[in-house]
């Protein structure tokens, strides 16, 4: 069971880093990104699913490697 749940979470982190994408349209262009508010909550609110995950990963394994 713990494995699955490990799975999701990394599931979740990907879906995650590929929404970030999608709202940033493919482009890193900062002055595109800090003149749209939606566009930085959007991001922001991905990150925050990010550090989510990765604190219950490593409560469920502190030995996790993350590189």
């Amino acid at each position: 069971m713990r494995k699955r749940e490990e799975k999701k979470l990394l599931v979740d982190i990907i879906d995650s880093i590929n929404s970030i994408d999608e709202h940033l349209e493919g482009r890193r262009v900062l002055e595109e990104y800090t003149a749209n508010k939606t566009k930085r909550r959007a991001v922001e609110r991905e990150i925050e699913i990010i550090g989510e995950a990765m604190s219950k990963l490593l409560k469920m394994d502190p030995n996790i490697q993350i590189s």
